[in-house]
């Protein structure tokens, strides 16, 4: 059976109310679509300071009307106490996936970072706590393990940050672990590593990589890598990503609760090698992206030199099976940019 069967079984003739922060974000309206088609109430809280309103108007579409009349959306910033517990109001379980995210952003700006990723995050928990919400799962990242170099990453061996960043999700990790002791609170922490997919933003600043590469070779942009290329990263497609949030939700096995989780798929993959990969898939059906080269600039700031994820722990206590390879994934997320850029191709 498949994981999102075996959730089916799980709530099965059960309706329980979700909240899910930074619903307008990537990961947010993946994890507020999914829930829609399981048939749960769902209250969903965003500020639009990182998310889109495009992003929600599409769960909307591809879930129906029916579905969309199950959910009940707050427009808001986690920095205010009163709008959390606005949201956490009856709520069974929280997925909090709001966050100001980017190492460079948090270089830039470190107290708007703090703001959202610390204070944000103290809101969301004694919000939850307040509620009596059965549990917690919040998105954490791998950003935590800093500058510890051994690998594959194992969860409980970290080293010391290099960004802001790292910092605020550290820190959330640490409150998570001290509520779960002083207030007696299920909470579940997943460190994503490098999640994927389609509605992942392509423009701007801070745009995750592989987004910005697509739109680039889509457009006969530049394709711009920061360092020599042979920086690695452990790529995650968007449906793992659910998958984890959705097992750490409903998870009945007491060791699983009240720590911590990576959330990968434990392959490393070089900048490099990434290049190579959606040149070969976008050249299937615009030949003239076979010759397109890469531009290398200077390593970027506050970047981690190589990841790849240990999941045996995820494996382990929670029954989590990554079902996307980063090809895998890489060829279902195609197609949603290639629509986005209203580029006449197809992935084959």
């Amino acid at each position: 059976m498949s994981w999102l069967g075996k959730m089916r079984d799980a709530i099965a003739g059960k309706t329980l109310t979700w909240v899910v922060t930074g619903s307008a974000g990537f990961i947010g309206s993946h994890i507020l679509e999914t829930l829609l088609r399981l048939k749960q109430h769902v209250v969903s809280l965003d500020d639009f300071s990182t998310g889109y309103r495009e992003n929600l108007r599409q769960v909307e579409q591809a879930v129906g009307s029916e579905a969309w009349g199950r959910h009940r959306f707050i427009e808001g910033t986690i920095e205010h106490l009163d709008t959390c517990r606005a949201a956490c109001q009856n709520a069974d379980i929280i997925l909090h996936q709001a966050a100001r995210g980017s190492v460079p952003r948090s270089i830039s700006d470190p107290l708007a970072t703090h703001a959202a990723n610390v204070t944000g995050f103290v809101n969301m928990l004694v919000a939850a706590h307040d509620a009596n919400a059965q549990r917690f799962v919040y998105a954490s990242s791998s950003s935590t393990y800093g500058d510890h170099e051994a690998l594959p990453k194992v969860e409980n061996i970290i080293g010391r940050p290099l960004s802001p960043y790292a910092v605020s999700k550290f820190a959330s990790e640490l409150y998570a672990e001290v509520f779960s002791r002083c207030y007696g609170m299920e909470t579940i922490g997943l460190r994503y590593f490098n999640v994927f997919g389609p509605r992942q933003d392509s423009e701007g600043a801070y745009a995750a990589v592989i987004p910005r590469w697509v739109r680039a070779m889509l457009l006969g942009e530049a394709v711009e890598i920061n360092g020599d290329g042979e920086t690695t990263r452990d790529f995650c497609f968007i449906d793992n990503a659910i998958q984890a949030n959705l097992l750490a939700a409903l998870t009945k096995q007491p060791l699983a609760l009240n720590r911590v989780y990576n959330v990968a798929v434990g392959e490393s993959t070089s900048l490099n090698e990434l290049f190579e990969m959606l040149r070969s898939l976008l050249a299937y059906a615009r030949g003239s992206l076979a010759s397109v080269q890469p531009v290398y600039r200077p390593f970027r700031e506050g970047d981690v030199r190589h990841s790849c994820a240990d999941i045996t722990r995820a494996r382990q206590l929670m029954g989590y099976e990554p079902t996307h390879t980063v090809l895998r994934g890489l060829r279902e997320a195609l197609t949603w940019y290639v629509r986005r850029f209203s580029a006449t191709v197809t992935v084959q």
